[in-house]
């Protein structure tokens, strides 16, 4: 009689074809970056270290799979819009995600002001959850896979601050033609929060950092009106989104984050490279 039991699953052979078709098809996903958002055929080519009709039909199937978009008139290649969907998804798996949302819910019912969580993309600051105030007349909302300015908006300077000069392409020349721009990230560093007004819009927006370990993973941030948030780094509100981001920090597994009034002490990063 036969036996009925499967078969038991052998391990994939990393030499197979479909392992290496994975393994190309990330190869070439894997050229795009920030700095090189747009390659040709021959940049892709070379990456995958294979010939030019090899390459071509990857990218014609991550074209179809809407992985990968083609200008025809240039004759270049960059992320599709199924990245997107994928970057959001794998964004939402985020633990600081799902640790933060009870403390920013925490805030908002403790000031009555709009507070929103943003992660680094490898070019700038992203927001990847936003808790909107519900009961002012006037109330601020921020879109949840909105890309903010790394050098103008709070939460992007906390990023420039905090990361390694290396994750943040031209950062170094950025600050060196600002002075302004380097004096608040040297303030940024000594005091643990940034603070932002655009003079264009009269929105005003306070950031402070959350850490993991050594590493600076996110951004939490109070955006309102300048009437109902407070100019500088030591307001009361300033000080609870401190406290706030504080306590992610600590859930994560860190004591290193900063705390009200700059107490809290974290290693220097960003313009000297150094953690």
């Amino acid at each position: 009689m036969a036996d009925d039991a499967p078969s038991p699953v052998k391990s994939a052979d990393p030499s197979s074809p479909a392992i290496q078709t994975v393994q190309r098809a990330a190869v070439i996903l894997n050229a795009f970056t920030a700095a090189r958002p747009r390659l040709s055929l021959n940049e892709l080519t070379a990456s995958l270290g294979t010939s030019k009709a090899t390459a071509h039909r990857y990218t014609k199937a991550l074209r179809e799979s809407n992985l990968l978009r083609y200008d025809e008139r240039e004759g270049l290649y960059s992320l599709g819009p199924q990245i997107l969907t994928l970057s959001a998804a794998a964004r939402a798996a985020m633990p600081v995600i799902s640790i933060a949302g009870p403390r920013m819910q925490q805030l908002v019912r403790e000031i009555d002001e709009t507070v929103v969580l943003s992660v680094w993309d490898g070019d700038t600051a992203v927001v990847v959850r936003a808790d909107d105030n519900t009961d002012r007349v006037i109330r601020v909302s921020v879109r949840t896979g909105s890309r903010l300015s790394r050098t103008e908006s709070a939460q992007g300077r906390v990023f420039c601050a905090f990361l390694p000069e290396a994750d943040v392409p031209g950062l170094a020349d950025e600050i060196a033609a600002s002075a302004e721009l380097r004096r608040e990230v040297d303030k940024i560093r000594r005091t643990g929060i940034s603070a932002n007004t655009p003079s264009a819009n009269g929105v005003r927006s306070i950031a402070a950092p959350i850490f993991r370990g050594s590493t600076l993973i996110a951004a939490m941030a109070i955006v309102g009106t300048t009437t109902s948030v407070p100019e500088g780094t030591d307001s009361t509100l300033a000080i609870a989104l401190q406290r706030a981001a504080a306590v992610v920090t600590a859930e994560l597994g860190s004591s290193n984050g900063h705390h009200p009034h700059g107490n809290g002490q974290h290693p220097p990063a960003g313009g000297n490279g150094s953690r």
